[in-house]
């Protein structure tokens, strides 16, 4: 299993400090990491950005700091699109494709992606359909780079794993794996351990970050009490210290036979601020983690 830590973190998204490719990459190699997974748009690796000079300063930042990338993260949403005549999928091919082409640049052997939201007026099933066509269609444009699509237990469409499993059947492709992460599960309820070991054999990379739950309250004043809000809300905080059974959850994967990439990120504000010195402290941490429980 390679430690990854993945470049969303060091992206500024939700106030973080943010660092540019370079400075990312030779980060992750000072913090005890084998490999990073770079975030397939701005402000990192945008294929709109990504000229043959991009590409060569991240190829130079990884050799000169001995890691390497095995993944690179897409980001999309392979649901119908509110627009008939707008070819949302086909933009969407072409931007996997365009990833695919940087990932063979970098010898990167993923690009992982997202199903489908729902959709209103538009039945779960015929979503299904268009993730099944589309990721077909990009697997086969990304074999031509010797590049494997990993489908993310995020969106909407396939997030339970039995239903992933499904869609996986369907899509029917060799380079289709899954990038299977605990968060997702632990928040809808499946053991952990037993979707792990489930899962493992179909795993290319699993995604990780822990948190805490806070419940949510209304205040209702004629009643002089409180009412229960749905969800929860959830926060980032460092690695172990959160609901999500992770030893069960690693123990799972590596009992079905999982031998991937086991990626950190901090993708939503995090307990302590965004400050570089609470970044790498988290990053630091997930290493250590993984180091004395699952090696």
């Amino acid at each position: 299993m390679k430690l990854s830590l993945f470049s969303v973190s060091y992206a500024g998204f939700w106030g973080q400090h943010e660092l540019e490719l370079p400075a990312f990459i030779a980060k992750a190699s000072q913090l005890g990491y084998d490999s990073v997974m770079l975030a397939g748009k701005r402000p990192h690796l945008s294929p709109l950005d990504a000229s043959d000079e991009t590409i060569d300063s991240v190829k130079t930042a990884l050799q000169k700091n001995s890691i390497a990338c095995d993944v690179i993260g897409g980001y999309t949403d392979l649901s119908p699109g509110t627009a008939a005549e707008v070819p949302y999928l086909e933009m969407q091919i072409a931007y996997v494709e365009s990833l695919a082409r940087i990932a063979s640049q970098l010898n990167t052997s993923v690009v992982r992606i997202f199903t489908a939201y729902e959709t209103a007026g538009h039945g779960p099933h015929s979503i299904w359909m268009n993730v099944v066509n589309t990721v077909q269609e990009m697997c086969d444009r990304a074999a031509e780079y010797g590049v494997t699509i990993a489908l993310q237990n995020h969106h909407d469409i396939g997030v339970h794993s039995d239903w992933l499993l499904e869609i996986l059947g369907d899509i029917d492709r060799p380079n289709c794996k899954v990038g299977f992460d605990a968060w997702s599960p632990a928040l809808r309820g499946e053991n952990l351990y037993e979707a792990a070991k489930k899962m493992a054999p179909y795993t290319a990379i699993t995604t990780n970050a822990d948190y805490i739950r806070l419940p949510r309250y209304a205040y209702q004043p004629a009643l002089v009490n409180y009412k229960k809000l749905e969800p929860d809300l959830v926060r980032a905080v460092k690695f172990g210290e959160g609901f999500i059974d992770y030893e069960g959850f690693f123990r799972g994967l590596i009992e079905g036979g999982f031998h991937g990439i086991a990626s950190y990120e901090m993708c939503s504000p995090v307990r302590g601020g965004g400050d570089m010195e609470n970044l790498d402290a988290y990053a630091s941490h997930y290493v250590k983690w993984m180091r004395s429980k699952v090696y």
